[in-house]
């Protein structure tokens, strides 16, 4: 009996987040994890919540009073306008105009964008705020149409934590920015049969072709393979990355492509 080729699908909606494989400890879980995202209190933990629609994201951080400003923080009105004069009317074909004017019949029409339904998993949204511009953050391999890898990645910006670990190199290359691949991990039962290595280089072979010069990755050189999804340095060199930082805690791999 010949088995199936493995498989890789771009997570982009909730049929393929719903293929993210558990992780091998109980106690972490991709389909929760902040860490990467969130430099300041991101979490590996599972948060069984956040596997479910309709989840609202964390309150935003109030924003500092302007003592300046007016309590209710609208515009002041115009000094040295002459007495009397009201607000601009409506413009109805200024961009974010209101959602009820008429259409311009002289605009173009947008194709509408991809983008993650309003009642996804939290996490879902995390991995879906680039799909307009960037595409997909993430992708699972599958063998025999079970999930046995999984792999999240994107451009710099968007791992706020991976910026803080670059902070502490300055002679990193600053020009071209990388694209980062923040976790790669396979499942307990699928170890040892390379399909992290095949997930990896299709991550290569797709930031590629989205114009990026180079990847880094972030690895923890004495994690339980299990407490980790950052893999260890020696993996990344399997993989054709460079150590480019010998750190005992915070390595640095680069792979130029």
């Amino acid at each position: 009996m010949t088995l199936a080729a493995p498989r890789i699908v771009d997570v982009r909606d909730t049929e393929s987040f719903r293929l993210l494989p558990p992780c091998a400890d109980p106690g972490f879980d991709h389909r929760s994890c902040d860490y990467w995202e969130d430099g300041d209190r991101g979490s590996r933990a599972a948060r069984a919540s956040w596997w479910d629609a309709g989840v609202a994201a964390p309150a935003p951080r109030p924003k500092p009073r302007n003592p300046f400003g007016r309590e209710d923080d609208e515009p002041a009105d115009n000094p040295f306008a002459p007495a009397g004069t009201a607000r601009p009317a409506f413009n109805p074909f200024a961009a974010g105009g209101d959602a009820e004017a008429a259409e311009n019949p002289f605009a173009s029409r947008r194709e509408a964008r991809p983008a993650v339904p309003s009642d996804a998993p939290r996490k879902l949204h995390l991995l879906g705020r680039g799909l307009a511009v960037f595409g997909t953050y993430a992708k699972v391999l599958l063998v025999d149409d079970v999930p046995a890898a999984y792999a999240q990645f994107g451009p710099l910006s968007a791992y706020p934590r991976a910026l803080r670990v670059r902070e502490l190199y300055p002679r990193l290359p600053a020009s071209p920015l990388p694209a980062v691949i923040t976790c790669i991990a396979t499942t307990a039962a699928a170890r040892g049969a390379g399909h992290a290595r095949t997930l990896v280089a299709a991550v290569c072979d797709d930031l590629a072709g989205r114009g990026f010069s180079a990847i880094e990755a972030y690895p923890e050189p004495h994690a339980n393979p299990d407490a980790t999804s950052a893999a260890s340095p020696r993996f990344w060199v399997g993989c054709g990355f460079d150590v480019v930082v010998d750190d005992d805690r915070y390595p640095v791999v680069r792979r130029e492509l």
